[in-house]
């Protein structure tokens, strides 16, 4: 390996291994510090891949006492002269990251595991055990609990990783995420009664769940999720970013032969934009970041782990109008974005938490939050995941595909292009009880068009009452206006009018005029004229 290429923490979430093999890693042991000098318990709400699993993991070396891991970090400075820190504690780590919650029984195997690992490290009681009350499981973990903290004369830490996903892996099966929601409310439940023997407790997951319903029993937990002090725990900040990673970014400048400045603008607008506070500090999200610049390229790469096809598919059942992510429009309060609850309606929540959506804007004196895509790697990756369930066979290849359009309009095949496009309408499968023409029609159109402005130069003014949409390449610019049960004629008749072309009068360019009339029975476009 050169010695100008350091080992990037990549899907590494484990905190020891991190540092027991020469990871590179951004420190943020001062916020571990703040923590755990705190008898308060912490809840934490983060967009999945965002850090939550290291977070907890170095939460889970520090008090284990594991001195060794922590030198040359912040930490150790401000633990010099405390003697009583690097102490072993009894640690219960729940962790919940595995799959396999999709039948009942198989939360509580999962919870079985776990106490049989520890019963076997401070015992148990058969007899009691073998009774089998309908809450056997929060007695046997209250009486491990007990059993550590006297065995050890120390108080106990309750570190529990993804408590949500239990729920998620469930959220279109509303019964069994019932079922495991009061088997977690029962269980954890016991934490509030045994507060003389707990030391610590951090809660983390992607949802909150209704003040998470689940700890409401427990004594002062602290949501920091939207705490100015905590808003850059995890991710990666812009100060961090040049603190830590300047040799990466000057390695992928070099690579793909762009100025340091042009590459920093280019990972910003990729993946930085995600807020989480009143402060609006910017984070990066750090699984895609660091997969960018071990790669060099600026790829997506957060959608590769996996996406919640039910909120596609609650979207596109709701007929919800997805232009209101770009327009800057969903103004929320930070209760109704925070708690979400199992039969809310509205995807606005769950899209935030997730990580579809950040905060784009606060505005103090009304105390709320303007929400919007955070990035270009989101907003893109978002619509071709969406545009899939609405259209079949549009994958690569296709003709429908984006990536053939792009070539299409680059090439000035303007017959090609609308060719596409009704081919694109024609593989969408309608329904009696489907929505109705016109927000098919319009959200095809407007994914269309933002889909494509990823490569080339593509505006949208559907909003403003102005042109449809216009779309420039290096030789072409394209006029388009859309009707629909009119005519291609009427169409053309407006770009004319309204004097669409007058802005380009002096652009070498070739412009293209197009009418574009969809029919609403026929679900296609049934004519289009071009000047």
């Amino acid at each position: 390996m050169s010695e100008n290429v350091r080992k990037l923490p990549i899907g590494i979430q484990n905190f020891e291994k991190l540092r027991s093999n020469n990871y590179l890693y951004i420190d943020k042991t001062d916020y571990v510090y703040k923590l755990v000098h705190s008898n308060t318990p912490f809840f934490l709400s983060r967009p999945r891949r965002f850090g939550k699993s290291l977070l907890l993991s170095t939460l889970k070396a520090y008090w284990e006492g594991k001195r060794e891991l922590f030198k040359g970090l912040t930490i150790e400075s401000l633990e010099e002269n405390n003697d009583r820190a690097w102490q072993e504690y009894p640690i219960f780590y729940f962790d919940f990251n595995r799959s396999g919650y999709q039948e009942k029984g198989n939360l509580e195997n999962v919870i079985d595991e776990m106490l049989k690992e520890w019963e076997n490290i401070y015992g148990c009681d058969k007899v009691e055990q073998a009774k089998e009350p309908d809450n056997k499981y929060a007695i046997r973990f209250q009486r491990l609990i007990k059993r550590a903290s006297e065995q050890t004369d120390r108080h106990c830490v309750v570190l529990i990783d993804e408590y949500d996903k239990p729920l998620l892996d469930n959220i279109d099966n509303l019964e069994l995420m019932e079922h495991n929601r009061n088997f977690f409310k029962g269980f954890f439940s016991c934490l509030k009664s045994f507060d003389e023997y707990l030391q610590f407790v951090f809660i983390a997951g992607v949802t909150k769940f209704n003040k998470v319903s689940i700890f409401s029993d427990l004594n002062q937990l602290y949501d920091i999720t939207f705490s100015n002090e905590y808003a850059g725990i995890c991710g990666v900040t812009e100060a961090e970013l040049t603190k830590y990673l300047t040799p990466e970014i000057q390695n992928t400048a070099a690579n793909r032969r762009i100025s340091i400045d042009i590459c920093l603008e280019k990972l910003k607008k990729t993946y930085d934009g995600y807020c989480f506070s009143s402060d609006m500090v910017g984070v990066y999200n750090p699984y895609s970041l660091l997969i960018s610049l071990d790669k060099k390229q600026f790829g997506s790469y957060w959608f590769e782990t996996g996406t919640p096809t039910f909120l596609l598919k609650r979207l596109k059942q709701m007929s919800f109008d997805i232009r209101v992510f770009d327009a800057g429009s969903i103004d929320i309060t930070e209760r109704s974005i925070s708690d979400y609850r199992m039969n809310n309606s509205d995807p606005v929540p769950l899209l935030y938490q997730t990580g579809y959506l950040t905060i784009v804007h606060y505005d103090d004196e009304a105390d709320c939050y303007t929400l919007g895509f955070p990035n270009d790697e989101v907003k893109y990756g978002f619509f071709e995941n969406l545009m899939m369930e609405y259209a079949e066979d549009v994958g690569a290849g296709s003709g429908k595909d984006i990536l053939s359009i792009r070539r299409l309009v680059e090439r000035g095949d303007v017959e090609g292009f609308m060719n596409s496009i009704t081919a694109l309408f024609s593989s969408i499968p309608y329904k009696a009880d489907d929505a109705p023409f016109e927000h098919y029609f319009q959200t095809i159109i407007y994914m269309l068009f933002t889909l494509l402005g990823k490569y080339v130069m593509c505006e949208i003014h559907t909003y403003m009452g102005r042109i449809d949409c216009v779309v420039e390449t290096s030789k072409y610019i394209y006029l388009f206006e859309f009707k629909r049960d009119k005519s291609a004629d009427e169409a053309l008749a407006q770009i004319e009018d309204m004097n669409y072309s007058l802005p380009y009068a002096a652009d070498k360019r070739k412009l293209y005029k197009i009418g574009v009339n969809f029919d609403s029975e026929k679900r296609i476009p049934t004519e289009w004229k071009i000047v």
